[in-house]
């Protein structure tokens, strides 16, 4: 636990969340011939409106603008951003106001993502994409604070310190032993913070949602320095299964997605988490994780 939080913290565990999240073993035809055994950890359950990492991001966040007496909070993301409508259910749980600034244009009718939120009482403001590239300016956020008056910020997918402080935690709930950890990746926060908290041998492996992602990994890199003093080094990341960027999807991902629900009885969210299963899949079908390896993969939600 972030040091000077703990009577915040306190309070905010009486919050009715499910964790640690369920670890549940996937059996599968592919993984039995392949020799990989393959749980699941269900985070998407830690919540039905704040789940997965979004309530691990999140926590200490919550924790430190109470400490600061904080009444608004302002984030960032894109159209679809599952963490604008976790950060808007947020403040409709902990009593603040919260505020969204979306990428791009305003498009009506609102999409289900931004409909939520905005029916969390979030206030949606737009940038356009030439201004959000420089969101974390002091220019931008001097105008923001000119707009909607003082604000705790959460950067754009919840990524900071105290982020990674709450998904360090996510593998201390794992009782097997295990090889490598999966997570889909959009700011990379999420996969910093889970590698930090693994045993020495053990590694973590992020899929990127967004084509390009190489850049990620400057950027966790960078968080866990800013987190942890220094990069673990004991994680890796793949930008090749993004299906053709950030929400996007085609044909072989839905198809995946479709035949994943009938055969587990669960169905995947396209944007992050389906892509980082069809990786999964396709990686164990290359050889690439070795005969008699334990996986566990991440559904944040």
């Amino acid at each position: 636990m972030p040091r000077g939080y703990a009577r915040s913290v306190a309070g905010i565990n009486d919050f009715a969340v499910r964790v640690p999240s369920p670890l549940v073993e996937l059996r599968d035809e592919t993984l039995d011939r392949c020799g990989i055994r393959l749980y699941i950890k269900r985070d998407d359950l830690i919540h039905p409106d704040i789940p997965g990492n979004k309530w691990r991001k999140l926590k200490y966040n919550i924790a430190a603008a109470k400490e600061q007496n904080a009444t608004s909070l302002l984030t960032f993301g894109g159209a679809y951003s599952n963490h604008i409508r976790a950060t808007a259910a947020v403040g409709h749980y902990f009593d603040f106001r919260t505020i969204g600034i979306i990428r791009g244009e305003e498009h009506l009718p609102l999409n289900p993502s931004l409909d939520y939120a905005a029916s969390m009482g979030m206030r949606l403001s737009y940038l356009d994409r030439a201004s959000y590239r420089n969101k974390t300016s002091p220019e931008v956020l001097n105008e923001l604070r000119d707009t909607f008056g003082e604000f705790y910020l959460i950067p754009e997918g919840g990524s900071n310190e105290l982020a990674l402080a709450g998904c360090k935690e996510l593998p201390h709930e794992i009782g097997i032993n295990f090889d490598v950890i999966c997570c889909a990746c959009g700011t990379g926060g999420t996969l910093a913070g889970i590698a930090a908290g693994l045993k020495p041998g053990q590694r973590a492996l992020g899929f990127s949602a967004l084509k390009g992602g190489d850049f990620l990994r400057n950027d966790i890199a960078s968080l866990q320095r800013r987190a942890f003093g220094g990069d673990t080094g004991n994680w890796s990341i793949e930008c090749e299964f993004h299906m053709g960027g950030y929400a996007r999807r085609n044909h072989e991902l839905d198809d995946f997605i479709d035949s994943f629900e009938r055969s587990h009885k669960l169905r995947l969210d396209w944007i992050y988490v389906a892509k980082m299963m069809y990786g999964i899949f396709s990686l164990v079908e290359m050889g690439r994780f070795s005969r008699g390896s334990t996986l566990v993969a991440v559904v944040t939600g």
